[in-house]
C-alpha cells in the first residue's frame, strides 16, 4: 500500500541566498546522498511523494528526483534539514520556481514548459486545499544563516551577498 500523498511539499520555501552551495550532501558526500535517495524513493514505492505519479509514469522523465526538505526559521537563519523526499521532475521544478524562471531567461527551458510546471503544482495544491504562503517579512543577516544537520551547525559557502554574486556571475560567463 503506497503512504499517503504530501502535496504540502510543495509549498516548501525557497533556499535563502546565504545557504545557495550548501547541502546535506556537500557535508556528507555523494555515498551518503545516493543511499538517502534510495531510501526516499523506496518509501514511496517508486511514486512521487506530492502528486502520486508513478515513476515511469511521469511527464518529462520516467524517474524521480530526491529533494531535501528544512525547517527555514527565517528571524533566525537556521535551515534545519528533515528529510529527503522523492519527486517527480514537474513537482520538483516546482519548488524550484526561481530556477525555472533564470531557465527560461537563458533559454534552456521552454516558457511552455514552465507554465505547465506551474499548472501542475497549483492543480494539486488546489485538490488539497492548500496555498502558497506570503514570503517572511522578519529576516536573519546574512552571517547569521547556518544550515542544522544531525545537531551540528554548518556555515555558508559566502561571506556575504557581493560574494554570492560573483560567484553566479562568474559562473555565467565560464
Amino acid at each position: 500500500m503506497r503512504p499517503p500523498l504530501r502535496p504540502e511539499i510543495l509549498l516548501h520555501p525557497n533556499i535563502p541566498k546565504p545557504m545557495h552551495g550548501l547541502a546535506p550532501r556537500v557535508v556528507l558526500g555523494q555515498k551518503w546522498w545516493d543511499a538517502q535517495r534510495r531510501i526516499a524513493y523506496a518509501k514511496t514505492e517508486y511514486c512521487c511523494a506530492a502528486c502520486g505519479v508513478y515513476t515511469a509514469e511521469a511527464k518529462y522523465f520516467p524517474w524521480l528526483e530526491a529533494h531535501e526538505l528544512y525547517n527555514i526559521n527565517y528571524a533566525t537563519g537556521k535551515m534545519t534539514f528533515l528529510e529527503v523526499v522523492s519527486l517527480c521532475h514537474s513537482c520538483h521544478n516546482y519548488i524550484h520556481d526561481g530556477r525555472m524562471q533564470i531557465l527560461v531567461l537563458k533559454c534552456e527551458m521552454l516558457s511552455t514548459k514552465r507554465k505547465a510546471i506551474l499548472r501542475h503544482g497549483n492543480k494539486i495544491l488546489k485538490a488539497a486545499g492548500l496555498k502558497k504562503p506570503r514570503p517572511p517579512i522578519e529576516c536573519a543577516n546574512w552571517d547569521e544563516w547556518r544550515l542544522v544537520l544531525y545537531g551540528r551547525e554548518y556555515k555558508g559557502k559566502f561571506e556575504n551577498y557581493e560574494a554570492w554574486v560573483d560567484y553566479y556571475d562568474n559562473k555565467e560567463n565560464t
